[in-house]
């Protein structure tokens, strides 16, 4: 991997009305033809987005949105597509042409709600400049204010300034996938089956990124296969902190792992990492009210071509149907796609989110919270399924006690 990963990155959305030089301030500020540029609005139907390392920062993807004053039938797809850019925005930019109107006051309430930091930009200054009282009306709100004139490239270095200003403070400080779970000395033994899940030449993103969190700080792991896992346990002169699987692999790892050293996957580890392990650790507790006939739904972040013995498609599927003893209805999203009514469903089984930054995950936990539909994930409910849920949870005591007690279990 030669590049952050999307859900690493900062993410910048870009808002505002039709025309008002959206797509021309980001094709400034990237210093590339990143977006379609015209006079006729309406140019942009779908969210662009644009990955760039804006340093000192670091890596962020601002993603340039179809402006939400459209009309008819496509104007709806593209306020649709526009919207869900909210659930993933850590940044807001809204942009306009010189007036501060009650379409601008909602996008800004719209953010304001989400606790997203927003930067105002009027563009097009070489037309005609905004108000100064209404500058100092916004500035008096705490909303960073940069003038600009994008097609000549005038503001641009302020308006990249005033990014790395409104950074939330918490982007740097990214918490931990792994390490923070091992002592000092201690090492993670990674179990990686290689199969047709895996693309040939490569480790799927939640790997590569668990290695790369153990070497940022300092900790050591060895990587190994699960037919390979036995001999390795035997090589080490002191057991390992941790052994973290495939979900796919738990039975078989579960069984070659001695009790004593704790055990997870990687899919858990990062439903701790991007959303909230113990709300979707409670939410796998559903699994025992399933009947037959409840509509599941599935929903994975990347949008690869389902193989044979696909998890989200064939296995996950085939493992709760034989758990409830009975016919379920399973429907799959992929993407940034998510149901806007999710009453129909008795359970929403997620992936684990690689592709997602934390804020789209949590607000999708959030939404699942408000429809009173319960949230799991990958990892969590094939451990359920195996009766191996309290060991895989064993290295994350707060969610191991949310279990506990949801489930009236005493602690031990």
């Amino acid at each position: 991997m030669k590049s952050a990963p999307k859900g690493l990155r900062l993410h910048i959305g870009l808002f505002g009305r039709r025309n008002v030089g959206k797509s021309s301030l980001l094709n400034a500020i990237t210093r590339q033809q990143v977006s379609i540029v015209s006079d006729q609005a309406g140019t942009t139907t779908d969210p662009v987005e644009k990955p760039m390392e804006l340093l000192p920062l670091g890596p962020v993807l601002f993603i340039d949105t179809a402006g939400i004053d459209d009309l008819g039938a496509l104007g709806e797809l593209r306020i649709k597509r526009t919207r869900q850019v909210f659930d993933r925005t850590e940044l807001g930019v809204i942009i306009s042409d010189g007036g501060w109107g009650e379409f601008e006051k909602n996008l800004h309430a719209e953010l304001k709600s989400r606790n997203v930091p927003v930067v105002a930009v009027f563009n097009k200054i070489d037309v005609a400049e905004p108000a100064t009282e209404l500058v100092d009306r916004l500035v008096d709100q705490g909303i960073q204010v940069v003038k600009t004139a994008a097609a000549p490239g005038t503001g641009v270095l302020d308006f990249r300034q005033a990014l790395l200003d409104a950074a939330p403070d918490d982007f740097i400080d990214n918490p931990a996938i792994l390490a923070d779970l091992l002592a000092p000395g201690e090492i993670a033994v990674l179990v990686v089956p290689i199969d047709k899940e895996a693309p040939k030449g490569r480790l799927i993103l939640p790997q590569v990124q668990t290695i790369r969190d153990l070497l940022d700080h300092r900790t050591s792991c060895m990587v190994v296969t699960d037919a390979g896992l036995p001999e390795a346990l035997g090589c080490l002169k002191n057991p390992p902190g941790i052994v973290v699987t495939d979900s796919q692999a738990f039975e078989k790892v579960a069984a070659d792992t001695p009790c004593e050293i704790k055990l997870t996957s990687f899919s858990i580890l990062f439903a701790r990492f991007k959303g909230d392990l113990s709300e979707q650790v409670r939410g796998t507790l559903a699994i025992e009210q399933l009947k037959p006939d409840d509509k599941i739904l599935i929903a994975e972040t990347c949008s690869h071509h389902p193989i044979d013995e696909d998890i989200g498609r064939v296995k996950i599927p085939r493992w709760l149907k034989k758990y409830v003893g009975g016919k379920l209805e399973f429907t799959h999203v992929q993407g940034h796609d998510f149901p806007d009514d999710l009453s129909p469903y008795s359970l929403v089984v997620h992936c684990a989110a690689c592709m997602f930054n934390r804020r789209e995950m949590l607000n999708r936990i959030l939404r699942c919270r408000k429809a009173d539909v319960p949230i799991t994930n990958y990892g969590l409910t094939i451990a359920y399924s195996l009766g191996i849920f309290e060991r895989a949870l064993e290295p994350f005591p707060a969610a191991l006690e949310a279990y506990r007690k949801a489930a009236s279990i005493p602690n031990r």
